[in-house]
C-alpha cells in the first residue's frame, strides 16, 4: 500500500550523519526515528514559493534521507505532497485500489484546501522491470542472440507498461478535473543509464537491499561491466523512447516527458559514476539533486495556479 505524507516535514533538514550511521548500525526502527526527530518549520521557510507539485511513485521520489521530491523542496522551493513509495510497480499505482483510493484521498484534501498544483509528477517503472524477473529480459551471452530479448522487451514495455502508464495518467487526470477544475500538467521521467555493478543500498542493507540488475546480469553469462552498461543504456534508451511517445499522443497534451539521460555519469574511468550512482539503481545525494534541476526546468513553463 501506498504511503502517504506531506514532504515538506523534511524541508531544509538532515539529522547528522552521525546520528545516521549509529541509528542504521541498530536497525530500520531506530533509523526512522533519527530521520524523523527534526525541528518544526514555520513562516516563510514552509511556504513553497514556486507551488505545489502532487507526486506519485517509486523510490526515486521516496527514497531514505533524499530523494528527487526532497530536492524539489530544498533546492527549488517548491511544497511537495506525495504518496510515493519506494518498491511501487507502476502497475500497482495504476490498478492496485487501495492506493488509487490514496492518491484520490490526496487530491480531495488539497482541493476541500481550496489549493492548486502547479503540476503532477510520476515516477515509476524500474520496479516492474528490475529485480528477481530482470534476467528474462536478456538472452544468455554464449546463445549468440543479440544480448536484450526484443520480443520479451517489447511485450513488457510496449503492451504492459505503456497501458499501465496511460492508465495512471488518466486517473490523476480526471481527479485534477473532479478537485481543481482544470487538466494539471503531468511530467513523467525514464531514469538515466544505470551501472549494473552488483551495488545494493547500503552494501545491502535495510530496506531497498539490492542489488537488482547484476544477478541477472551474471545468470545470463555477462561478466564485463561495460558490456552490461551498454545493454543497460539500449534498455533505458527503449523505455524513454516509450515515455516520449506517450508524451506525443494528441490525446495527452498535458504531459510532459522529462528525458534524464546524460543527467547523471555512467564513465566506468576512475569509478567517476560512483559520484553520480549510489547504488545499481539510485543516485547519490548530488546525483537527485541533479535530476530535480531537471525536472524543476521542465516544470518552469507551467504557471503558479492563483
Amino acid at each position: 500500500m501506498a504511503k502517504s505524507r506531506k514532504r515538506r516535514a523534511a524541508h531544509r533538514y538532515r539529522p547528522p550523519a552521525s546520528r545516521v550511521r549509529a541509528a542504521l548500525l541498530h536497525g530500520k526502527k531506530q533509523a526512522r526515528a533519527a530521520l524523523e526527530r527534526r525541528p518544526p518549520r514555520t513562516g516563510e521557510e514552509a511556504a513553497g514559493n514556486n507551488g505545489l507539485l502532487i507526486a506519485e511513485g517509486d523510490s526515486w521520489f521516496d527514497y531514505p534521507f533524499y530523494d528527487v521530491l526532497e530536492e524539489l523542496e530544498q533546492e527549488f522551493d517548491y511544497d511537495v505532497e506525495s504518496v510515493a513509495h519506494l518498491g511501487d510497480t507502476v502497475e500497482e499505482m495504476a490498478y492496485d485500489t487501495a492506493q488509487l483510493s490514496k492518491l484520490a484521498s490526496k487530491f480531495q484534501k488539497i482541493g476541500g484546501q481550496g489549493r492548486k498544483p502547479r503540476a503532477i509528477l510520476l515516477s515509476g517503472g524500474g520496479n516492474d522491470i528490475a529485480g528477481n524477473e530482470f534476467a528474462i529480459f536478456l538472452n544468455h551471452k554464449s546463445s549468440g542472440l543479440a544480448p536484450l530479448n526484443d520480443r520479451i522487451v517489447a511485450g513488457v514495455l510496449e503492451d504492459r507498461l505503456s497501458f499501465a502508464v496511460m492508465s495512471l495518467i488518466g486517473a490523476v487526470t480526471e481527479l485534477s478535473r473532479k478537485y481543481f477544475g482544470v487538466v494539471t500538467p503531468v511530467l513523467l521521467h525514464g531514469y538515466d543509464y544505470p551501472v549494473p555493478d552488483g551495488r545494493g543500498y547500503l552494501g545491502g542493507f535495510w530496506v531497498l537491499p539490492g542489488p537488482w540488475l547484476e544477478p541477472g546480469f551474471r545468470q545470463k553469462g555477462y561478466a564485463d561491466l561495460q558490456e552490461r552498461c551498454q545493454i543497460m543504456v539500449e534498455f533505458i534508451d527503449r523505455f524513454n523512447e516509450l515515455l516520449a511517445a506517450i508524451a506525443r499522443r494528441p490525446e495527452l497534451p498535458q504531459v510532459t516527458h522529462v528525458d534524464l539521460r546524460g543527467t547523471l555519469s555512467n564513465d566506468l574511468a576512475g569509478n567517476k559514476y560512483k559520484k553520480s550512482w549510489g547504488n545499481e539503481l539510485h543516485p547519490t545525494e548530488g546525483g537527485f539533486t541533479e535530476v530535480a534541476r531537471k525536472i524543476n526546468a521542465a516544470i518552469k513553463p507551467f504557471p503558479i495556479p492563483q
